[in-house]
């Protein structure tokens, strides 16, 4: 088989894998869409408990998004350092995003066992219920984005700059910066209306 034949199928099956990664995407789309819509339906169905004007506390919340935006933009760095081939660049922003995430998991993870142990658990009501399930998956998206960024440091590491460490970096960049949407949204319709 010719080289340039093997160039064209290496960028058909490349085209076709970030297809399929935004057609990953837009399921999430889907998926948060029909959480946010149960949340809005059920956030004053507290069955006489605390709702989020009793509940949230704005400056973690504060601390949460500026940790999640400022990770944000050290991934857009490291997709840039990739791109251009700057190793010691890429691992630092990366390890700089890894250690972000992480803290702003902990932050999210705190807010829930802080709830809990104050007896405002998901079982407690359909609106703690569906905030607890709105806010956990998107958490759920972020420890899965960190596993997904723990493993390419790993193959940036053994592999360098090749192709496909390029592209995934491309993807997992996608990927958070459309966390960080997910969270804007987050923060504006249930903290921020919920303090309201």
């Amino acid at each position: 088989m010719s080289t340039a034949r093997v160039n064209v199928l290496e960028r058909e099956q490349s085209d076709l894998k970030a297809l399929g990664f935004w057609v990953y995407l837009m399921t999430d789309c889907l998926l948060f869409a029909a959480l946010f819509a149960t949340y809005v339906i059920l956030r004053s169905n507290t069955y006489g408990g605390p709702t989020g004007h009793d509940l949230f506390s704005m400056p973690n919340v504060l601390l949460e998004t500026l940790t999640l935006l400022t990770s944000s933009f050290t991934a857009g760095l490291a997709v840039l350092a990739v791109k251009a081939g700057q190793r010691r660049m890429s691992l630092i922003m990366m390890a700089v995003t890894f250690l972000l995430g992480a803290v702003f998991l902990a932050l999210e993870l705190n807010e829930f066992s802080q709830f809990a142990m104050d007896g405002h658990g998901w079982w407690s009501s359909a609106f703690l219920s569906a905030f607890f399930t709105l806010v956990g998956t998107h958490g759920l998206h972020i420890t899965m984005g960190l596993l997904w960024l723990g493993v390419l440091m790993v193959q940036y590491l053994r592999r360098g700059a090749t192709a496909g460490v390029k592209r995934r970096m491309m993807l997992f960049g996608m990927f958070w910066h459309f966390l960080d949407v997910v969270w804007i949204f987050i923060f504006t319709i249930v903290y921020l209306m919920g303090v309201i």
